[in-house]
């Protein structure tokens, strides 16, 4: 049996690679946000720096975590045999909980998870003891370290307020002494401002990224005896204050005579900064479980400290409360596969732009809906800005005003995507704000988690920016409220999962670890193949374009595509209603329904566009706006009508009503089949820019509102001599109404374009812009 617990050693170094690339994927986040939210240097820039940050931390990581081996519970009170379990349960639950959070691109804590893990695990397993010992519950305060859960709620709670409330302010003082026009303040100010930056981020370097590793608890002669752990305790003041005088000195130097922008320095140096601190902080996260199970295998495999060669469940592992530090390798090696993932990680991109749209200066396709909560906190926050409104002077809040003021950046619609999400101002706010919070909170002793400071600094940044404005602000709100709601998930999802983990291995281990772990990586496996794909279908060929053209016949022959691309999947999915109906095929009604909502969903992305496509437009252009407008009006009718005609007939079968008659399925299917031949050859015509085939269409518009007409007739008759399903006849009269308002919707269409287009004009669109390395 003992072979059994190698095999686990084995397992668990695999799971600690797979915890090293979810984990970097969830905290790449952490210190990638305000580089690339700002474009403050280059993709590969940032990366670079980002990089050498990850790796020199890892190089200068505290090594073996501490809280894995006895911060949560008391390993002397569990045997070698347990104490495994508990650790494979942690990395299990650990790398399905942290993936599940990356693939919907929401930032979560690891050190949460991984203390919540731990917990859940070591009560089950305290419970399993106390339970086959015939035990009182009261003695798992033995086995488990209650503070330590405390401290950790403790931080959510803190992190989220201080971090966002101080973000905030900072921010707004900023704003109100820099303005947006930071660049053609006087040289000092910009020297200064790099000083008190550069200041804070080096005493977070000096506090978090160094003065948790081992080198910090070594002492030097040059240290006066001390460590360099206390030397910067003791030394703090002075180091503060030659820190602030030289960075302001080398700030002024650099903007005055080399003309380097500080702004993008501080983020530069900043960006390295966190990347270091979460390298020598976080990667004992991913590695220490794996670390401290093997730990325990070496002594319980030693004969010299097992000299009585008990077995596994009788073998003691007070040995972990002793200090043991990881070997380098180990720590050179986790660097390296944390690097190659930030590099190559999609799932890190998204969790990224998550944090980046939620504190975005401007209009982003917002993933949030918005709720009760967030309408309230707007509607205060309205109230609060009203009521200090008339508490302040109107000269003051106009000059308030003034400093807030964003510039208007004129730019074709089809490079907006190209501005920052947010200015150098607002990034190293962020980057400055977090790392004194994080520095004084670990100077102190204070639990604040890294990832919970670094969003709400960006959350209260973004407020205080006035970056939430009416058109956004409930649903950015709505999005950190559901972030901060994944915060306590993952803190009671972890528990109950790892606690269910090390109650089925308790069973049989020898069967549920093999079971158990082809379980976990089975799921990895399929939640990267469902990432990969939703990726591939938010890329697709077929998705709809946006319009930039600047004339009527620029833009009929743009949105020729879009035409084409709408009728396609409106025939495909008009088909798929029938044959759902006549089948009563649910899973195909089901998937319908979905097909339809993602159509009706890009074409209100197309309308909420059109604000952007007007102001595009010269004063001579201006009849591109009303044949666009009218197209898109007709497009949302087409996709509203499919969108009932897929809904009633979801409904109709989900509710388990009563087929439809023979007779009214045949009608239906030579209806779609006229259709069908309909849809073909619009879709041929725009596909082929033969706009002169729509004229030929369109005669045949008569002949295919007669038989949707007919057809209405007949159930009418039906209906008075033979019809006796009421449900029946709701369903039936609802898709023949909704397809003639589908048919009226497509020859409107057809028919502004056949107006409109004039074969002899050439198009006018605007030249792409050139492409960037």
């Amino acid at each position: 049996m003992d072979n059994i617990y190698l095999y686990m050693i084995i397992a668990l170094a695999i799971l600690a690679i797979a915890d090293l690339v979810v984990g970097v994927s969830n905290d790449a986040v952490n210190f990638l946000n305000s580089a690339l939210g700002s474009k403050a240097a280059s993709f590969k820039t940032i990366m670079i720096v980002a990089s050498l940050g990850v790796g020199i931390g890892a190089m200068f990581s505290s090594g073996m975590m501490e809280v894995a081996r006895k911060g949560i519970f008391n390993p002397g009170e569990f045997m070698f045999g347990e104490v495994m379990i508990i650790f494979m349960a942690v990395m299990i639950t650990d790398i399905l909980l942290l993936d599940f959070f990356n693939s919907i691109g929401m930032p979560t804590s690891t050190t949460v998870s991984i203390v919540f893990e731990l917990l859940g695990a070591s009560v089950a397993m305290a419970l399993i003891k106390i339970w086959a010992d015939g035990g009182n519950l009261n003695d798992a305060l033995h086995y488990i370290n209650t503070s330590k859960a405390t401290e950790i709620i403790f931080g959510i709670l803190l992190s989220v307020v201080v971090a966002f409330t101080i973000g905030a302010i900072v921010q707004w003082f900023a704003r109100l002494l820099l303005s947006y026009n930071f660049e053609k303040k006087e040289k000092w100010v910009g020297a200064l401002f790099g000083g008190l930056a550069i200041t804070s981020i080096t005493y977070f370097i000096f506090i978090k990224g160094i003065g948790g590793t081992d080198f910090a608890k070594k002492s030097y002669a040059i240290t006066g005896g001390e460590t360099i752990q206390n030397f910067l305790e003791h030394q703090i003041l002075i180091i503060i204050a030659v820190s602030l005088i030289f960075w302001s000195l080398l700030s002024y130097v650099l903007t005055v005579y080399f003309k380097t922008n500080i702004y993008k320095l501080v983020i530069i140096v900043g960006t390295f900064a966190l990347a270091l601190a979460f390298a020598g902080n976080d990667l004992v996260n991913f590695i220490g479980p794996t670390t401290a199970a093997y730990q325990a295998y070496l002594d319980f495999t030693n004969p010299a400290i097992n000299t009585l060669g008990l077995s596994a469940l009788e073998f003691p592992m007070g040995s972990l409360s002793q200090k043991v530090s990881t070997p380098t390798f180990i720590l050179v090696f986790a660097g390296l596969i944390m690097i190659i993932t930030l590099w190559f990680s999609s799932k890190a991109k998204t969790v990224v732009k998550t944090s980046i749209d939620l504190a975005s200066q401007g209009e982003t396709k917002e993933r949030f809906q918005p709720n009760s909560l967030s309408r309230g906190f707007v509607r205060t926050a309205m109230l609060m800005s009203q009521a200090s409104a008339y508490i302040l002077p109107k000269s003051w809040q106009q000059k308030i005003d003034k400093q807030f003021e964003a510039p208007v950046i004129t730019l074709p619609n089809n490079k907006k995507h190209d501005l920052p999400a947010f200015d150098l101002v607002r990034a190293a706010v962020n980057l400055m704000v977090a790392a004194v919070l994080i520095s004084i909170a670990t100077s102190y002793k204070l639990p604040l988690s890294t990832t919970y400071v670094t969003f709400m600094v960006a959350m209260g940044s973004s407020l205080a920016d006035r970056a939430w404005g009416a058109e956004s602000a409930v649903y950015r709100v709505a999005g950190v409220i559901n972030v901060i709601g994944g915060w306590f998930f993952t803190a009671f999802s972890a528990f109950l999962a790892a606690a269910l983990v090390v109650y089925l291995l308790n069973l049989n281990v020898d069967v549920m670890f093999p079971i158990l772990l082809v379980v976990a990586f089975a799921l990895l496996i399929r939640s990267s193949m469902v990432h990969n794909k939703k990726s591939k279908e938010e890329n697709a060929e077929d998705s709809l374009i946006k319009a930039e053209s600047s004339s009527v016949q620029g833009v009929i022959h743009e949105s020729a595509g879009n035409i084409a691309n709408v009728v396609k999947r409106g025939n495909k999915i008009y088909t798929n209603a029938i044959n759902g109906l006549a089948k009563q095929d649910l899973s195909l009604l089901k998937k319908n329904k979905k097909q339809i909502l993602k159509l009706s969903l890009e074409v209100d992305e197309l309308r909420d566009n059109i604000f952007y496509f007007i102001k595009n437009l010269d004063e001579s252009s201006l009849g591109a706006s009303n044949f666009y407008i009218n197209i898109l009006g007709y497009l949302q009718d087409m996709t509203q009508s499919l969108e009932y005609i897929s809904k009633v007939s979801h409904k109709h079968v989900h509710n388990n009503h009563k087929k439809l008659k023979f007779s009214q399925i045949k009608e239906l299917k030579e209806v779609d089949s006229r259709f069908e031949t309909l849809f073909n050859n619009t879709r041929n015509a725009f596909e082929s820019r033969s706009f002169e085939e729509i004229g030929a269409i369109l005669t045949r518009k008569k002949e295919i509102i007669s038989l949707v007409s007919n057809k209405i007739q007949k159930q009418v008759e039906r209906t008075r001599t033979e019809e006796s399903s009421p449900k029946n006849t709701t369903l039936y009269f609802g898709v023949l109404l909704e397809t003639k308002d589908l048919l009226v919707a497509t020859m409107n269409l057809l028919e502004e374009y056949h107006n409109a287009h004039d074969s002899s004009v050439e198009p006018a669109t605007i030249s792409p812009p050139p492409t960037e390395e």
